[in-house]
Formats: C-alpha cells, structure tokens, sequence
C-alpha cells in the first residue's frame, strides 16, 4: 500500500493549482498570438503548461511516498554439534557412521521448514559442522553467549544442540544460556552410566619453581566402583622420552565413589622446563586407562634476582614497593635498614629510600655498590640528606635543601623512550595524589633521561620528578620524593586494582635490572610452555653494527624433538623484524636453533620449549543427562535421544512460539527523484515549445 504526503500543510496544494491557471491562463486565454489557429489548440497549450507548472509547484512541496512493505520470514533454527573428543567415547566407528547420518537427514528436514543455523563447538564455536570430534576442551556456554548476540531481536525459534552434558571450560550452561529466548532441545549423547573407571583427575601446582628449592603437588584422585582396588601413585620425571621414577604411594580405595588428595613435595633439582607423570597404576576392570596419567610441566629458573631495599628507617613506601616488585617471580626481596649488618654485595639490585640521610650517610655501603657494579634506585624523602644525594647519584644536580618539602604530581616528558607506558598509565597517572619533595633547586644532568617532571601546585616545573640513566656501565635511577603509598591507594581507589602503580614499579625494575643483550642476532618465544591446542609462536631479530634493527638477509629455524627429529622453518619477515607461527606440536620437550648469514658470518640463537597434552576431555567419561535435562526444562523445550531424531522436526513445529514472524517495514523516498517524473514534465513542456514554434509562437 503506497501513500504520498507532503512536508507541507495540504492547502499549499491548491495554491501550486492556482499559479498553474493563472500561469496558463496569462499566456493563452488573454494572448491572441494563436486566435487564427483552431481554439482547441489554446486549450491543449493551456494545459500543458497549467500541468506543468502545477507539477513543478508540488514537487516544491517536496511530497513523499510512503509505503509499506511485508515479509515473512521463517523462524531461525540453530543446530550445533559438540566436536570434542569425549563425544567418541561410547561410539565404535559403525555407531559414529551411524550417528552422522541421522544427524545429516536431521539438518536436511530442518532446513526445509526453518532458516536453518549451523554450528560446532568445542575449543571455540564455529559455523559449520564437518564431525571431526576432536577438539580438546569442551565449552557449552560460549556457544549460547554465541547464539545471543548472533540472534537477539531476530525470530529465534529453538536451539537444538548434540551433547554429552560435559563441560570442562567456561561457566554452567544453565546459568549462561538464561539469556536465550527460544525453547532448547538437547540431543543426549554418551552413556550415563559410571563405569569402573580410575582417574587422576587434576594436579595443583606452581608454573614456575628455582632450583635449589622444593615445591608440592596437590593430586586429586578419584575412582567409581572401584572399591578394595588398590593402585600406586606415580611421581616421574620425563627425561628424553623415558620415565625417571622419583616417588611412589601406595593409595587403598574403599569404597564405589572414592577421592583423595595426595601431596607431594619434589626438589627443584634440574633447571629449565622440566615434564614431570602423575600415574595411577590400573585397576583390573577399568573402562579406560588414558586418564590415569596426567602430565604437568614445570619451569624451573637458576636466576631469580635477589633485591634489597635499604631503607633509613620504616616507611609505607617499602611494603608498597615490596608488594609491586614481588608480583614478578624472577625478583625475591629483603628489607632492611641504614644501620642493620646486612652485606648488600650479595643482591643484584639495591633501592635506597632517604639515604643517605642526616642521621646515616651510609657510606660503607654505597661504596659496595659502587666497587660491585650494581645498579640502584635512590628515593629522596625528608629524612634525605640532600647535599650528600646530590653527589652520590649522577642524574640529578640538587642545590639548596631545607627542612621545608613540597606537595608536587608528576608531569610526564612525552621524549623519554628507555621504555615504553600504556595510554592508561600516561593519561591517568598526572592525576594521582601530591607525593612529597624536598625542597630545593633540582635539574637534570647529561646523563639523565627524565621520565616524570614535578607539578608543584599549578605549576609544571623542569625539576626531575624521576630520572634513569646509564654511568661507567651501572643503571641508576633517582625518584626525587617519597610518597609512593599514596599512589598505590589512589590507583585502587580509582580503579579497584593497582594495574598503573605495578606497571610504574615493573617497567623501573626491568629497565634497571635487565643486563645489556649485545647479541646482534636473537630469537625469542613467546612462551616456554605451550598446550598441544595452540601453536608455538617465535619472533627473531637482527641488529647492525650501529644496533638498528634490521631484516635484509633470511633467517632460518630447526626445531628439534626428544627423538631427534629436526623439523625446518624460515622465518616471516615483518616490519624490520622476523616472526614465525611454526603451528601446533604433540606434547614433549623441544629445543630450537634459528641461524642467519649476515657479513660473512653465521649467527645463531637457540633455546628450548615444551608442550603439554589438554588431557580435559579423558577425565570424565559420563555423560551429564542431568544438565540437559535441566536446560530443556528451563526453556520449554523437551531433551532428544539419537533414536528420537527423525521425529525432532515434528517435536519443535509442535511448540508454539516456533512460527513465521510477519514484519512489515515502511519505506519512504521523495517523489522528485522519481525519474519518470521528469520525463513527463520535460514532455509537457517540449510538447508545448514544439507547437508554439511550429505555429509561430516564437
């Protein structure tokens, strides 16, 4: 149904038919160009130009067409299919043949009825079904939060999804699919019944160990109907493919739903990535074996820095850094004071809050860390002696000092570039509360790079806030006021967390720690353990003589297993820098090799990784009916068994709210970009131009 309606009051129209006559009547009822000519000629005249200039007058008006449009479309139906491993467990290869079969006939008769949606699920959700069944985690809720914010505000008509109930990632679906609108149907797969079944069911324990130190296990073992079967709990390590034996015990089931936890203590004794088996020794009877062995792989470090904060006295501002240092496992931190018997050659770096101060100058101390070489952060209070702190560091010249101190925020120098800040850090740290300077006449030698400038009051002033720099080959930095609780509490008061205080602590930290590299070729990865699911990622990089980064020449990469096999890469190039997605691994211990040719030299950077097998889908073997069930019950849809299948189509057509939606649209457009009604008008016109000139009107 087309309607027009004009943007202005519907009177005007009689006005644009009124300048049509008088328009048409002027030029041929009271001119007697054409009175010797027939009088019909007149009249065909006057009306043309009477329409055409009523024409020209409405569309003035600017008038709109209005109309209104109606569709139907079919409700949505989406199918998806569980594609993780577990879904095989009951199913020999004939059952699996059989199952894709009905499920194909399932997909085509819903796809003659319904706008028929497919997907699979399992590590993540995808469109399309191909029935490999193997990925290795299953994740049911993701794909309801999927199917919402696909079909929200569309005519969602039911979900059917193929099932085992198990999930072993992401929330309980029951929780998550509450936002669906639409009736869900679970098909149930797996058996429900427990079989006599042995399991290693998960393993607590640290990523990362040093050596010299010990670590624990916390091993929870469960079994079903296993009862009066005793079993050994097996501690290995895995070294080139075989099992060392380091622990053993013995575990007495006593009854049909058994579980323990058992802890182990083992010694961090072999540094690098270490893969250590937990196994259960097998119970005569058990379904499957596969999930009585669980491997885990350890990262066992040989270098943990050791920090000393040396302090003048005790402060708010050492717990605050201590507690922000300490989220980096590679640091360990000790706290002392000026006039504590603590040897400071034996850290890698030192943090002096307020020394030297006027009641200690430390000197003996200082002059350790000068003969040793090791890098330091000075933090200047009003306890600091400040003539003494402007000769004992060599970033900042200060002149002058009272006992007077100024309430001063930080101003950042968009120049520094030792190291790189998030958005976050740099937009909200100028923001954070007033620390506390000493008074007195500070700035910035040739050795300083200045990160933070003082603000006192209103004013941004050229006094270093907080400088590092680099002196006969010792990093040093100089944070010119104390105070740094207060930050640590704004961050949190702001945001709930101390994401801006940590990244302030980290970023100082590593850049006053971190030894100069000064390999010109380097290959770095992005993790040393990967899960067998995801792919190994390595980067490599290449410098000149001058240490600019470049990419001219190709670099190559081997990767080797514990058998020995060498597998080969070259190396992406992108941007001045070289990347490579060397794909997924099967679990184990690898070292690689990447080498390049550059001025007649071959370089070489090598190191090691591991990959650790996604044993989620083995431990459990159960099909969990009872959460399908509750999903079809919480939204008015009804569970399907595989043999119930063919009737499936028939089951959703008998819900109600599973029908054709009727949406109509009103559409508008203007009624002068209609062409044909310029057309018309241009013939109305050359119609009239043609007679006139014809009968010598022109």
């Amino acid at each position: 149904m087309t309607n027009i309606a004009f943007q202005y009051p519907i009177w005007f129209i009689a006005l644009c038919v009124l300048a049509g006559l008088i328009y048409a009547a002027s030029l041929y009822f009271r001119d007697k160009t054409f009175r010797e000519q027939s009088k019909w000629l007149n009249i065909i005249l006057g009306i043309l130009r009477f329409l055409a200039v009523t024409g020209i007058c409405l569309l003035l008006l600017s008038p709109l067409l209005k109309s209104l449009v109606s569709e139907t479309k079919k409700p949505v139906v989406v199918l998806a299919q569980d594609h993780s491993e577990s879904i095989l467990n009951d199913m020999n290869k004939e059952d699996s043949l059989a199952y894709v079969e009905k499920f194909k006939a399932l997909e085509n008769k819903l796809a003659e009825t319904y706008d028929l949606q497919t997907f699979s699920f399992g590590e993540e959700v995808k469109e399309g079904i191909d029935f490999q069944f193997n990925d290795k985690v299953t994740n049911i809720s993701e794909l309801f939060t999927e199917i919402y914010d696909r079909y929200t505000g569309q005519n969602l008509g039911a979900v059917v999804i193929a099932t085992d109930g198990v999930y072993n990632e992401g929330s309980n679906p029951i929780y998550t699919g509450s936002k669906l609108a639409a009736p869900v149907f679970p098909i149930a797969l797996g058996d429900t019944v427990p079989d006599k079944d042995l399991i290693v069911k998960r393993v607590f324990h640290n990523k990362i160990a040093y050596l010299g130190d010990k670590f624990s296990l916390q091993i929870d073992i469960t079994a079903r109907n296993c009862t009066n079967a005793p079993t050994n709990l097996i501690i290995s390590r895995i070294v080139d493919g075989k099992a060392q034996k380091l622990k053993t015990e013995q575990i007495n089931i006593d009854k049909n739903q058994f579980f323990t936890t058992k802890e182990i203590v083992l010694d961090a004794d072999v540094a690098g990535v270490q893969r250590y088996r937990i196994s259960a020794s097998p119970v005569q009877g058990e379904v499957t074996t596969v999930n009585n062995t669980k491997d885990i792989f350890i990262d066992i470090l040989d270098a943990r820095q050791k920090i000393l904060i040396l302090a003048n006295a005790p402060h708010p501002d050492i717990s605050a850094i201590k507690s922000s240092v300490l989220k980096n496992k590679n640091y360990q931190v000790d706290i002392a004071y000026a006039n504590d018997n603590v040897g400071v050659a034996a850290y890698d770096f030192v943090i002096l809050h307020q020394l030297p101060s006027k009641t200690n100058d430390a000197a003996a101390k200082l002059q350790t860390l000068y003969d040793r070489n090791i890098p330091r952060l000075y933090i200047v209070g009003a306890q600091s002696d400040m003539n003494k702190v402007g000769k004992v560091q060599p970033l900042v010249n200060i002149k002058g000092g009272t006992a007077s101190t100024n309430n001063v925020q930080a101003v950042l120098d968009n120049t520094f570039n030792l190291f790189t800040l998030d958005e976050k850090m740099v937009k909200e740290l100028p923001k954070f509360n007033p620390l506390t300077s000493p008074f007195g006449d500070y700035s910035a030698t040739a050795n300083a790079q200045v990160l933070l400038y003082q603000k006192i009051g209103s004013v941004e002033t050229k006094y270093p806030l907080l400088a590092f720099g680099e002196v006969n080959k010792i990093k040093v930095g100089v944070l010119s006021a104390e105070g740094l609780w207060r930050w640590k509490l704004f961050n949190y008061m702001q945001f709930q967390n101390h994401d801006i205080f940590d990244e302030l602590i980290g970023k100082t930290m590593t850049y006053l720690t971190l030894k100069e590299d000064k390999r010109k070729f380097r290959v770095s990865i992005s993790k040393n353990i990967f899960n067998e699911n995801e792919p190994v990622l390595l980067d490599s990089e290449l410098y000149n003589d001058s240490y600019e980064l470049i990419n001219d020449p190709d670099a190559s990469l081997t990767i080797k297993n514990e058998s020995g096999k060498d597998f080969n890469y070259t190396f992406n190039k992108v941007n001045k820098s070289y990347t490579l997605n060397a794909g997924f691994f099967p679990p184990g211990n690898y070292t690689y090799k990447g080498t390049i040719n550059y001025n007649a030299q071959q370089l070489s950077a090598s190191g090691k990784f591991s990959v650790r097998p996604v044993q989620l889908e083995k431990f459990e073997t159960t099909a969990d009916h009872g959460t399908l069930k509750v999903l079809a019950d919480q939204f008015g849809g009804e569970i399907i068994y595989p043999s119930m299948m063919d009737s499936l189509s028939s089951i959703i057509a008998g819900k109600d709210q599973v029908k054709p939606v009727l949406y109509s649209t009103l559409k508008t457009r203007s009624v002068i970009n209609l062409k044909w009604i310029f057309f018309l008008l241009l013939a109305f016109l050359g119609i009239e131009w043609f007679a006139r000139r014809y009968y010598g009107g022109y």
